[in-house]
């Protein structure tokens, strides 16, 4: 079979995106640029017309024949740097799709590898040019909109609405799917998106630390245990009850439980599933994980949730692991903690799926006379999902110090040969500082408070989680959460590899949710049925609600 289809459509993409690169190095779209991103420019032009005056002085000081201070180097703005960014990826892809799109259309397809995989570009292609769509032009937009609303209406409603690059993107998957349809060039490659996500999360386990790893280990564990082997005991108990197929009721446990799609597709062998079984638990999937993907989000912001209690509840409440991952990025797209501590949990939760299998085919074989014994272990290897073997591999190569120097890896720096003079606070914020204790809400936040005024820096871990809680206190100054939000970073270090691995997971997230919107059809929301849709409702309102109480009585800001 020929998958390639001879099209001018990806030499145009290629076109699109070199001419915006080169538009960005011209200045050309400095004016777009500066209304699009109105905060960073304003800092450039500030920086610009100080340089500007800095000159002006010194060619008068010159004139006068007096020495004028040595000019320093002008030093690249975040304006510039962001310009930079997007002519660099719009040359690299732009150059890239411009190449493959002359050779698709002089290149008479035929049968072979080559042609299967050159048939996947142009839909990389397509998802990729939404991707820089909303990352660049419609994520800014929406978050101006929210600001420049918020006075009128009291609220930011794009924050509290998550209208950013991670929903707009699902949401624009969705509606091109459903009321335009993939173009038939493309088809072939939006399948891939799948791929880019488990590469995104392969790659997060760079990112991961070991002290962060045994607090959150412990923790997801536990949870984790709890609402998984509750949540399929529950599908179990309902199923029969409700006169649910007992191959459906298996692998819509599987589903509900553990993780969604792949889990249903792993647990279908032991239950001897039929294909309709698998459509509808995976519609169920659909709706609820589509759901939840933008109400856990909302109610998080007004919960005032933090990166890890909003983490730990999307990685345990939510059912599929790319729905996992467009939660949590929707929640926080700026950041990659709260996506680091969700897919913890989520891993945790992958985890599971072997003792879920061999439970699920003692149970079908209890249930179902005349059950055909399957290979457990052929199953279960078979089945297991490869790139969480990935990530294990990823975080062993970054505790080995591969990435970054072994002190990333605490998350912190807070001796005094780390923490440089110039970092340390200064008298107007320790002054900021000292009257706000009396709004300190119990005595741990005093003493640490205390102990931030008395050594001008944060000086441990736990220190500093108090102090991020210190900051959300509603009617705090100003000027002392400034302070506090100085001391925190001057105790944290990313290295530039890893700031580079962190845009990278970023980019991978963002084209794969788009590709995942494309593939929700109304068709495959429909497929739920009833008896399934209800179950499956009835247990994930139940994990998510159970889980949602837990977090928010037991799980603390620590990371």
């Amino acid at each position: 079979m020929v998958y390639t289809i001879r099209s001018p459509a990806l030499l145009i993409i290629g076109i699109v995106m070199l001419a915006w690169g080169a538009l960005n190095n011209a200045g050309a779209v400095d004016g777009l640029q500066a209304w699009l991103h109105p905060g960073v420019y304003k800092e450039h032009a500030a920086a610009k017309a100080k340089q500007e005056a800095d000159a002006k002085a010194a060619q008068e000081m010159a004139a006068e024949g007096k020495a004028a201070p040595e000019a320093k180097k002008p030093s690249a703005s975040k304006f510039d740097g962001l310009k930079a960014n997007q002519a660099r990826l719009s040359y690299a892809f732009g150059g890239i799709f411009t190449l493959v799109g002359l050779v698709v259309l002089l290149r008479k397809p035929s049968e072979g590898s080559a042609d299967y995989y050159l048939s996947v570009i142009p839909g990389i292609a397509f998802i990729l040019l939404i991707a820089f769509i909303v990352r660049w032009g419609l994520d800014p937009i929406f978050g101006n909109w929210g600001k420049a609303a918020e006075p009128t209406l009291g609220w930011n409603f794009a924050r509290i609405f998550n209208l950013n690059y991670v929903v707009i993107g699902i949401v624009i998957g969705i509606v091109t799917v459903n009321v335009f349809k993939i173009p038939n060039w493309a088809a072939n490659g939006v399948r891939t998106s799948r791929f880019f996500l488990k590469t995104g999360v392969i790659l997060l386990g760079t990112l991961y630390s070991a002290a962060e790893l045994a607090q959150l280990g412990a923790l997801s564990v536990v949870m984790i245990g709890v609402f998984v082997l509750g949540s399929v005991w529950l599908v179990l108990l309902m199923g029969p009850r409700m006169k649910a197929e007992n191959s459906m009721t298996g692998v819509l446990s599987a589903g509900v439980g553990v993780c969604g799609v792949s889990a249903s597709v792993a647990a279908a062998p032991v239950v001897q599933a039929k294909a309709v079984d698998i459509a509808y638990t995976i519609g169920t999937i659909l709706i609820w994980g589509v759901m939840c993907m933008f109400i856990f989000p909302t109610i998080g912001k007004l919960l005032g949730m933090g990166p890890v209690q909003f983490g730990a509840w999307a990685g345990t409440g939510i059912l599929n692991s790319a729905q996992v991952a467009g939660a949590a990025l929707a929640f926080d797209p700026r950041g990659i903690e709260t996506l680091k501590v969700a897919e913890i949990f989520n891993i945790t939760r992958v985890l599971f799926l072997p003792i879920i299998v061999l439970w699920l085919a003692a149970w079908y074989v209890k249930r179902e006379e005349g059950a055909q014994q399957v290979d457990l272990k052929q199953v279960v290897i078979s089945k297991f999902p490869i790139f969480v073997l990935g990530f294990i591999f990823m975080f062993i190569l970054s505790t080995m110090g591969v990435f970054a120097p072994p002190g990333h890896y605490q998350g912190k720096y807070f001796s005094s040969t780390e923490i440089k003079e110039d970092k340390l606070l200064k008298s107007k914020d320790l002054e900021a500082l000292q009257a706000a204790l009396p709004k300190m809400r119990n005595e741990k936040e005093t003493e640490a408070l205390k102990a931030l005024i008395a050594d001008k820096k944060e000086t441990t871990r736990e220190q500093d989680g108090i102090l991020r809680s210190v900051a959300k206190i509603p009617d705090l100054d100003e000027s002392a959460k400034k302070a506090l939000e100085s001391a925190h970073k001057a105790a944290w270090h990313t290295s530039k590899r890893i700031t580079a691995f962190r845009d990278w997971i970023a980019w991978l997230f963002a084209f794969g949710l788009i590709g995942l919107g494309m593939q929700i059809t109304a068709k495959s929301l429909k497929q739920a049925g009833g008896k399934p849709l209800i179950i499956g409702s009835m247990v994930g309102t139940i994990k998510a609600v159970g889980s949602l109480i837990v977090v928010l009585l037991f799980v603390r800001e620590f990371v």
